[in-house]
């Protein structure tokens, strides 16, 4: 009762309710909200600590940053997805704040799509800048089933070198990626290689143009960590996972290296566990098993995601485990 209490105090004020709204919808720092909001950052950072202290709110130092998001976890999170839930999205301010919010989105995805066509030619390169690609494409392979499946999926495919590290476990490997010229790229090393069965296409990995449950393996490489919102990409790579399939994730582990956020366009500075496990479960996963490469100064991580198995009771009253 004492933490709704203080829940409920803490969100009675207009412009913390424009905070949550915003915040449950991605991931903000201080100067960003303050930029969208119209407010000083010393304001905004004032309500921000009341809803974080209230256990609306998760505050995550990332490096020299301080991101705030939605709590997932306790009374006070279910309060707050609750209000912004109820909220009335004609609401003029709060429109004029998601036009805003558009706003960061849109500079957020420049930067990045910039930054991956100037670098594309070079990508190859700056993939191996902090880890031995041999072991992780190494450990993938072993990770993935040794019998052909009919379909793999390679999400922000780049260059398509996974396309071709792959490529003898399926008998159809498509990439997709949303910059025109990391595809063309893609394409003339598939030709080059002769991958006959691989192919490329435009698409956003937040929203794949491929129906449910079409695909057995989807390849997530070093992907991640450049994701506004990685747990609508799980999501999304969950939705077009058949039954029995495998979600393959190859991203950092958490580290501190701020400077790969101007350098390289990190929107994240690696991951943990417990986030890749929470993001599963929301996507209707099971938990994840990692497999950890050491390097230096980066660790690279091997996330395995299956869809959660969940006992049932068969005509005779026994239990039998089946997919979700």
């Amino acid at each position: 009762m004492d933490e709704l209490l203080l829940a409920l105090r803490a969100a009675a004020e207009p412009t913390r309710l424009r905070l949550l709204a915003l915040c449950a919808h991605m991931d903000l720092t201080v100067s960003q909200l303050a930029q969208i909001l119209g407010q000083s950052q010393p304001r905004v950072s004032r309500h921000l600590k009341l809803l974080a202290d209230s256990g609306m709110l998760d505050r995550l130092r990332e490096g020299g940053r301080v991101f705030y998001r939605v709590a997932r976890v306790g009374p006070a999170a279910g309060l707050a997805l609750t209000l912004v839930d109820a909220i009335d999205r004609d609401d003029t301010q709060l429109a004029r704040d998601f036009e805003r919010l558009a706003d960061v989105r849109r500079a957020r995805a420049a930067a990045a799509a910039e930054y991956f066509n100037r670098n594309a030619r070079r990508w190859n390169r700056i993939r191996k800048l902090y880890v031995d690609e041999a072991v992780v494409e190494r450990t993938l392979l072993e990770a993935l089933p040794e019998g052909p499946v009919d379909d793999i999926l390679d999400i922000g495919t780049g260059t398509g070198r996974i396309l071709e590290v792959v490529s003898g476990r399926a008998r159809r490997v498509m990439g997709i990626d949303l910059s025109h010229e990391m595809l063309n790229l893609a394409r003339a090393n598939i030709e080059r290689k002769d991958l006959r069965n691989c192919r490329v296409q435009h698409s956003d990995m937040y929203r794949l143009n491929l129906p449910d449950r079409s695909i057995d393996i989807v390849t997530i490489h070093q992907v991640l960590h450049f994701a506004d919102d990685p747990a609508k990409v799980l999501a999304e790579a969950a939705r077009v996972l058949r039954g029995d399939g495998l979600i393959a994730i190859v991203d950092f582990a958490s580290h501190e290296l701020e400077r790969l956020r101007d350098e390289h366009q990190h929107v994240w500075l690696g991951f943990g566990d417990t986030e890749i496990g929470r993001w599963a479960r929301q996507a209707g996963l099971g938990e994840s098993h990692a497999i950890r490469l050491p390097g230096a100064p980066l660790t690279t991580c091997l996330w395995l995601l299956r869809r959660r198995r969940q006992a049932r009771r068969d005509g005779t009253g026994s239990k039998r485990e089946t997919l979700q």
